[in-house]
């Protein structure tokens, strides 16, 4: 049976996805929304500020009583923020005022302490006079009723929620994360700072999904390891379908015994085969308790490609997230490529163009680690020269 094409092969995996996509927002109480990203556009629903306020430490005057100055004139009183609605003001008078205190009616100006002299309780000496305005904060003058205050898309950040919590907004309708559980698979598997025995190698992909998961917006419920056992995949694979809106798995997918991840889903209607590519050929599909599984190969490196070319636009588009744009850049030096399969080679950039990392291993995980991006050559090229310029897909970052 001849490979499925790269670009078949992510059509079907979209198709499988695309309930990710139909997850309806959440409200979010906004002291609690840190990271997440805006459902829709918040407009606000008050004036900022809400009132006319004092901008300064000083005393609310009329401009036209101290246009010749020095001049004394009587404080009728101390006003201080949040002491409620203010006196009129009566031309010739004065209120002590603090910084963000209501600016009394017919009042248009405040006088700095520093350009004051002859305090006392009640009256005071203005040294300069101030125009109509000055340290005034105009209700709206911020911002006014119904303005755009956050726009759909944003991840929230502190100042957004600062924002948010001076026009008195309690929630925000954020994008819901799809739910992502991870269930790694093989009997050799040891969790990171476990003594080894012979023939054990330490779990990256469960990590290594985790992050990417995460890192593409997904909220990750599950991360569970599976020994070759079909009755310990049936009960994580369980759990799995009822707390996730998507399962990843790795490993289990090839032509060799001991394949549980196959044999378990085969039954259930999987589909495993070979996509044309390198890293990353052998690829499963399922759909369990209505919960789309993407099955993975074991490789480190494998599993790391296909998430990025298979499920990272997907996850992103159901989280609220923009695309990764893919770019160009010139080759540094030739390659070669092999003939019939796309390839994604790890490679990093620099102000010369894009070098190669590693060769096309999939085992070769440290070398994953020194890539910033994947160049993506077609599967019918087979050779390139130096200062071609290829696609390059940039690796997840956060967010």
């Amino acid at each position: 049976m001849s490979a499925r094409s790269v670009e078949d092969h992510h059509v079907h995996v979209s198709g499988l996805l695309a309930a990710l996509q139909t997850l309806a927002p959440s409200a979010l109480p906004v002291v609690e929304a840190l990271g997440s990203i805006v459902a829709a556009d918040v407009n606000s629903p008050v004036d900022l500020p809400l009132f006319r306020n004092s901008q300064m430490d000083g005393y609310a005057v009329d401009a036209e009583s101290v246009r010749t100055v020095p001049v004394t004139l009587t404080v009728r009183g101390v006003l201080a923020a949040g002491s409620g609605k203010p006196p009129k003001h009566l031309t010739g008078s004065a209120f002590r005022i603090m910084t963000g205190a209501p600016i009394p009616e017919g009042a248009d100006a405040v006088i700095p302490v520093e350009d004051t002299t002859n305090h006392s309780e009640h009256t005071v000496t203005i040294e300069r006079g101030r125009a109509a305005g000055e340290y005034v904060r105009e209700r709206g003058s911020d911002i006014t009723a119904g303005m755009l205050l956050v726009r759909s898309g944003t991840r929230l950040e502190p100042r957004h929620i600062a924002a948010l919590a001076a026009v008195g907004a309690a929630t925000v309708s954020v994008y819901t994360p799809p739910r992502v559980a991870i269930i790694t698979t093989g009997a050799e598997l040891k969790s990171a700072g476990t003594q080894l025995e012979p023939g054990e190698i330490y779990d990256s992909n469960g990590p290594a999904l985790a992050t990417l998961a995460r890192a593409n917006g997904a909220d990750v419920v599950s991360v569970a390891r599976s020994t070759d056992d079909p009755d310990m995949f049936r009960e994580l694979l369980s759990y799995a379908t009822s707390v996730a809106d998507l399962v990843f798995t790795s490993g289990g997918v090839s032509m060799g015994d001991f394949e549980v991840v196959k044999e378990t889903l085969g039954p259930l209607g999987a589909q495993f085969g070979h996509v044309a590519m390198q890293p990353g050929g052998p690829q499963g599909t399922a759909v369990v308790n209505e919960v789309p599984i993407l099955s993975f190969p074991g490789n480190p490196v494998s599993t790391m490609i296909s998430f990025e070319v298979f499920a990272r636009g997907d996850i992103r588009h159901a989280a609220g997230l923009p695309p990764i744009a893919s770019q160009r850049h010139a080759l540094t030096a030739p390659l070669r490529s092999i003939p019939g399969k796309r390839q994604f080679l790890r490679a990093r950039r620099s102000n010369d163009g894009v070098e190669l990392v590693s060769g096309a291993g999939s085992h070769l995980v440290a070398a994953m680690a020194w890539a910033d991006v994947l160049l993506d050559i077609p599967a019918d090229v087979t050779e390139l020269d130096a200062g071609t310029l290829v696609d390059v897909i940039p690796l997840s970052t956060w967010y």
